[in-house]
């Protein structure tokens, strides 16, 4: 499987979601900085491979500011030949007018765990707003975790995105998000205060097969987020998408209850993606502490299944 091409870094190739019928409202031009200037334009490229030794590492890196990875590390004992990630930013929150592009690529056997840094930060914003566009590609026989820190839209922000995992049949991705209600402890609070929420996530096999698409629109001015059958009474919402060969979906989906835990005020579900491609897992809580540990539960036994080896604890700094 080759890697993508050389990606030209150019005004027209800016992250565009102006099409999207959710983002109308939002598109006069920011009184700021404006729609692709520099500093405002994130693109990151990453490529893992593996080695004469059968060790895999990051053999592509390509990055335009504010983005920013660090040197590969080697701290997980379950998985030592594994190269664990950062995204980092050198532009503080999320502003309007801001587009991010991260293409994550995975060769043949190759493994690979991703997370950022800190949490990202989604700032007020009064014209326009920011997406981002990921694409993941994973090669056959490889392993991807992806568990970033989670996401948090303070009053007024407006964000969209649009993932797509293009995985082979026997590869094995965990895909995670957190989506945080706004900045809860800040003044009185900005729960659900911001204006929208367009998140969008879809596989297909590397021919170009489609298997499912999940798109949730989360607009509080129009639907009240505390109802019944919505958030009601939880504060922070994880989705996670697990793509993984067929002979792994039903020993995972029978070792994974769904529960409602009224003391933590937690609650997860789960069910098969289309086209018998995986699993999607949901998670409910009122602090970010409970949800990621709930998310690296699942994840251990997706990686105790896939590879044989449990997640390792998390660092207490996390």
């Amino acid at each position: 499987m080759a890697f993508p091409k050389t990606y030209e870094y150019t005004d027209v190739e800016i992250v565009n979601f102006n099409q999207a019928r959710e983002m109308k409202p939002y598109l006069r031009t920011p009184r700021a900085m404006y729609v692709g200037a520099p500093g405002k334009h994130g693109y990151l490229r990453l490529g893992f491979e593996t080695d004469a030794s059968g060790r895999s590492i990051l053999r592509e890196l390509d990055r335009r500011a504010p983005l920013i990875v660090q040197q590969e590390l080697y701290f997980d004992e379950e998985l030592p030949d594994m190269p664990c990630v950062y995204i980092l930013s050198s532009g503080g929150p999320n502003v309007d007018g801001d587009r991010y592009r991260q293409i994550i690529t995975l060769k043949e056997n190759a493994m690979a765990f991703v997370s950022t840094g800190a949490a990202t930060k989604l700032a007020r914003m009064q014209d326009n707003y920011s997406g981002l566009l990921q694409t993941i590609e994973l090669g056959p026989g490889s392993y991807l975790e992806y568990l970033p820190e989670p996401v948090i839209p303070c009053a007024h922000t407006r964000f969209i995105s649009d993932t797509c995992m293009k995985v082979a049949p026997t590869a094995t991705v965990f895909y995670s998000e957190i989506f945080m209600a706004g900045r809860k402890y800040y003044g009185d609070g900005e729960l659900f205060d911001y204006d929208i929420l367009s998140v969008c996530t879809h596989g297909e096999r590397p021919d170009g097969e489609q298997l499912f698409r999940e798109k949730f629109i989360i607009d509080p001015g129009r639907q009240p987020i505390r109802d019944i059958g919505v958030m009601h009474g939880f504060d922070i919402f994880a989705n996670v998408l697990v793509m993984t060969p067929e002979a792994n979906i039903g020993p995972l989906y029978e070792a994974t209850e769904a529960f409602y835990n009224a003391d933590e005020h937690l609650a997860a579900g789960i069910t098969h993606l289309p086209g018998k491609a995986g699993l999607l897992f949901k998670v409910l809580g009122m602090e970010t502490g409970p949800v990621k540990r709930v998310v690296r539960e699942f994840c251990s036994k997706v990686r105790q299944q896939v590879k044989g080896k449990p997640l390792p604890p998390e660092f207490p700094w996390r």
